[in-house]
């Protein structure tokens, strides 16, 4: 018989990306079982680096634009271009124009800090012929309710007395009116599906400003004005989308840049990443006949079970009634994950070694080779007992 194995596996942050990681325990599993069907998939889920990994996995393309970055400055940001069945889908990471990364610890303002960047890409986006985006909103600096992004389409902000606003969240608090007259109606009715793993509303002790500001560079006293700001926002936005969506989930993710595609753009959707890339990527046509799915992330623990990729994949590969093993370059709780649905649990390190030697590309490639070859062993041995 020839067993199947699907590897999907995250990446390893600051050493492999996904494609690399699956690589290198595929080259371990068919050194072992050289008969063995080997699927490496490219996953992500909807943080930094999910277009690299969509771009790579789809055979996309890359399309470098001038965007703004968080504090307005010009800079060149990337995106990819695929064509799906659905249509030519751009794929976009907010944080490639909008993100923290973007900014030093002393530049961090996230009173004035904008999502516009987000919003150059999508327009050129538009202008280049798509009309489908998969936008990623992890890891932003802003908390502006996804104001700049809409500026950058043509949305104005304005105060009472018809000025425009400038950018950032503070300003909002004297929001009274929004024109949506320069927007391109087609623009509006992109299909947008917005990869988020966070579900806190945009408003109030749970919301953006509360929960995600002080990891932007918020005080005590900005978390109050951008949360009373936001507030503002929504209430004058719902009379213009006629929807309010504060209360919605995910409405708060990426400092209210949820908000901003709930209530301006009728044809998105916000979908949890793993659910998400796994559908693009085929996950589910790949492991219903497999044998055993791989999966994997830098470090795992009992906060995996909480959401992040592995147990996506494993929930996943469960429907199908085939169990998933997880490996990492450092594991703690095991029991905890193994009690969670993960039918194996395997660190890759070989030997006792420093981080950065365990984050080594070639050393981290060369202890999920002989990982991947010690699982295909493992599950040969286990497969001749039955």
């Amino acid at each position: 018989m020839i067993r199947k194995f699907v590897i999907a596996s995250d990446k390893f942050k600051g050493s492999l990306t996904s494609a690399e990681v699956a690589a290198a325990l595929g080259r371990g599993i068919r050194r072992v079982a050289p008969e063995a069907q080997v699927v490496e998939l490219a996953v992500a889920d909807g943080g930094e680096g999910t277009a690299d990994t969509l771009v790579h996995a789809l055979h996309g393309e890359w399309v470098d634009c001038r965007v703004h970055d968080p504090l307005g400055r010009e800079i060149t940001a990337r995106y990819g271009v695929v064509d799906l069945p659905e249509g030519r889908t751009a794929l976009i990471d907010m944080a490639s124009a909008s993100g923290l990364p973007l900014l030093k610890a002393e530049e961090r303002d996230v009173l004035h800090t904008t999502t516009r960047g987000t919003g150059d890409m999508m327009l050129d986006a538009w202008r280049r012929g798509c009309r489908r985006m998969l936008v990623g909103i992890g890891g932003s600096a802003t908390c502006d309710g996804g104001t700049g992004m809409l500026s950058a389409l043509g949305y104005r902000f304005l105060d009472a007395e018809g000025r425009e606003l400038p950018e950032g969240g503070e300003a909002l608090s004297r929001l009274a009116r929004i024109d949506a007259s320069g927007v391109d109606e087609g623009l509006r009715h992109v299909a947008v599906t917005v990869i988020c793993d966070v579900t806190n509303p945009l408003c109030g002790p749970d919301g953006s400003a509360a929960v995600f500001g002080p990891q932007k560079g918020a005080g005590p006293e900005d978390v109050k004005v951008l949360d009373a700001a936001l507030r503002r926002y929504a209430d004058v936005a719902a009379t213009v989308a006629g929807r309010d969506v504060a209360d919605e989930p995910g409405a708060g993710a990426a400092g209210g840049l949820g908000a901003a595609f709930l209530a301006f753009f009728p044809d998105s959707e916000l979908r949890p990443g793993v659910d998400a890339v796994l559908d693009i990527t085929g996950f589910d046509r790949e492991v219903s006949d497999a044998d055993l799915v791989i999966t994997g992330e830098g470090r795992i623990d009992g906060q995996t079970l909480f959401g992040k990729l592995p147990l996506g994949v494993c929930r996943r590969a469960a429907r199908a009634g085939v169990p998933t093993v997880v490996v990492a370059g450092m594991v703690e709780d095991a029991v905890a994950l193994i009690e969670g649905g993960f039918a194996g649990v395997f660190p890759i390190q070989s030997r006792p070694c420093t981080l950065q030697e365990a984050m080594d590309p070639a050393n981290a490639s060369a202890n999920l080779e002989g990982l991947g070859a010690s699982i295909a062993n493992f599950h040969n041995v286990i497969i001749r007992r039955q």
